[in-house]
């Protein structure tokens, strides 16, 4: 599903940021055939800063736990890959064990910081990183999608060094390219993408060139827009301003019409599930039992 998303498709995608199951069940519901695992996004959720403070074992429990809560294939970003090739290849085959359809590997140096963060930072060698997309190929099913991504034009190098990785990081057997940007508006990527001239499918992040139209990325060819952090940034929002309103009124009288009900809240994780099998799997016991149980334990 995700290789028909990003590889494949005749028709440009998009890819929503999840960063628990939670925010991956909203974003089905919304109507999106795939999901971007955020690194930002889940190191913010568990308080960490998006410097690989958090661990991959801790990413792959977070991953799970978005693939248990969707059918939608989960794209997740692997930072660099933690390490060096080994590092890499073991947390790709920890992703697929978990559930994951493909991974994206930044070609940064670890521990990583985030593309938005400073001015520049060192980039991996292109051998080097080179190594760890083929170990990672090498190390996982075909069926598990492998992304380059590509952050010269975040480090300042220009286009040519841009195009010189993508195609290094193609022949070491990527899927498909990602490729970075931090201007407000999209001319860099639009370039790379005429200059590289689809030899893989180019996949993108408007964080920062948000106003462009999605018509200018298909005139361009572009096969997927990955919505990187919205969901995250929309709750830390919404919490905030919460938080600010109840401390301030001392209730909630005001609050409660703009916030989820308790039926949305039970309907998202699949309540209404529990009440079948209930019925199914304990006989001549009413759907609710466990509702009502566990509701008397203190």
């Amino acid at each position: 599903m995700l290789r028909a998303e990003v590889c494949s498709s005749s028709e440009l995608s998009f890819l929503m940021e999840a960063h628990d199951g939670l925010s991956a069940a909203i974003a089905e519901r919304a109507g999106f055939k795939g999901l971007w695992a955020s690194g930002l996004s889940i190191a913010c959720s568990l308080g960490y800063r998006d410097v690989n403070e958090a661990s991959w074992s801790q990413l792959a429990d977070v991953i799970e736990r978005i693939v248990d809560a969707t059918q939608l294939p989960v794209l997740v970003d692997g930072d660099g890959g933690f390490g060096n090739f080994n590092n890499a290849r073991l947390l790709a085959r920890t992703l697929h064990q978990r559930g994951a359809a493909g991974v994206a590997l930044e070609d940064s140096c670890f521990p990583k910081t985030n593309s938005f963060v400073g001015d520049r930072r060192p980039l991996a060698d292109i051998n080097e990183f080179s190594g760890r997309l083929r170990a990672v190929k090498d190390a996982v099913f075909e069926d598990f999608v492998l992304l380059a991504r590509i952050e010269a034009l975040i480090d300042g190098k220009g286009m040519n060094e841009a195009v010189m990785r993508a195609h290094a990081y193609a022949d070491a057997g990527a899927d498909a390219i990602l490729i970075h940007s931090r201007r407000s508006s999209a001319g860099e990527i639009l370039a790379l993408a005429r200059a590289w001239q689809n030899k893989l499918p180019v996949v993108i992040v408007p964080t920062k060139y948000y106003r462009t139209s999605a018509s200018v990325y298909r005139d361009a060819r572009i096969f997927t827009v990955i919505w990187a952090n919205h969901s995250m940034r929309a709750a830390i929002a919404a919490m905030r301003q919460t938080c600010h309103r109840i401390i301030t009124e001392e209730n909630t009288g005001s609050i409660e019409p703009g916030i989820a009900t308790l039926d949305e809240v039970f309907e998202l994780p699949g309540h209404d599930e529990l009440a079948r099998a209930e019925a199914r799997y304990l006989p001549g016991r009413r759907g609710d039992s466990f509702h009502s149980e566990t509701a008397a334990i203190p």
